[in-house]
């Protein structure tokens, strides 16, 4: 079955969400949702949610999941304000544990935090399916950028988070906490062996040098021949030499210490104080 796709582009931190929903039908899903953030002042804003949930009224869909493609670093989720406006359950790839050992250690969250993925209604693992109403979805396992994250393969469509960008700006970092260059190069190779029709949707673009317009949909096919950093057969040895030497050049995502505290807890806040006031911490020469 091919679902009909509408994205979302943010462009403040450019993520591209998704709805994918039955051509036929009014199941769909949500993928990688954005909630407004203003760093300078600490302020949220549902914009950005809102539009996808004006589209999801407007076409009379049913909201069946609200997936991540893993722990973003870059934007907080708002899947819980999506769940509770449309409903759906919130899935994740199962090695949220290992990301919410890791930085339930650097926020210093103490044992009230529950890091067995609870937060979330779903966990995914390599091989797991389910369904949006009458279409499949295939879970990849894809790690690399984090060691969570997930390629969702509903129809012909996949949908693969960071781990690949358009062919002309090529694929995700791999030095945060749990990252690896060699073990992305291999989970580029899962993505790549699907069909050379598989239409690719990636998590977010940042205009090409010589490109003008954002883009967020490609093929298989157009991965294999034209993407910068693992096209045309480039060996792992390469890649890893490449993606390595390009990742000590780059800095943190400006969202990267609110990103995580929030996305680790499938979108919530920190618990309030006795007030009622809620804090993200920010601690220092952790990451």
């Amino acid at each position: 079955m091919t679902p009909a796709v509408k994205a979302f582009f943010d462009d403040q931190t450019f993520t591209v969400s998704y709805v994918a929903h039955e051509p036929q039908g009014r199941a769909c899903a949500i993928i990688d949702s954005v909630l407004d953030f203003d760093h300078a002042s600490g302020r949220t804003a549902t914009k950005s949610a809102d539009a996808i949930i004006d589209y999801v009224r407007a076409h009379d869909l049913k909201v069946e999941w609200i997936l991540e493609s893993h722990v973003h670093a870059d934007h907080l989720s708002a899947a819980p304000y999506l769940q509770q406006a449309l409903g759906g359950k919130i899935g994740i790839g199962a090695q949220i544990v290992t990301v919410q050992d890791t930085f339930g250690k650097v926020f210093n969250e103490g044992t009230e935090f529950q890091r067995d993925g609870s937060q979330f209604d779903a966990l995914f693992s390599e091989g797991d399916s389910f369904h949006i109403g009458q279409m499949r979805s295939d879970v990849l396992h894809t790690p690399g950028h984090t060691p969570a994250c997930l390629t969702y393969v509903i129809g012909d469509a996949a949908f693969v988070g960071d781990t690949l960008f358009m062919p002309d700006f090529g694929t995700a970092r791999c030095d945060f906490p749990g990252g690896s260059s060699a073990k992305l190069f291999e989970s580029i190779q899962k993505i790549l062996s699907l069909p050379d029709e598989t239409r690719i949707y990636v998590g977010h673009d940042y205009k090409a040098p010589g490109r003008d317009e954002y883009a967020w949909e490609t093929t298989v096919g157009e991965q294999k021949a034209l993407n910068v950093h693992i096209g045309q057969g480039r060996s792992i040895e390469e890649f890893v030499e490449m993606r390595d030497a390009r990742d000590a050049t780059l800095a943190m995502p400006r969202l990267i210490l609110p990103s995580l505290q929030v996305n680790m807890r499938a979108g919530q806040m920190p618990p309030a104080d006795d007030q009622g006031d809620v804090f993200l911490k920010l601690p220092v020469n952790k990451i």
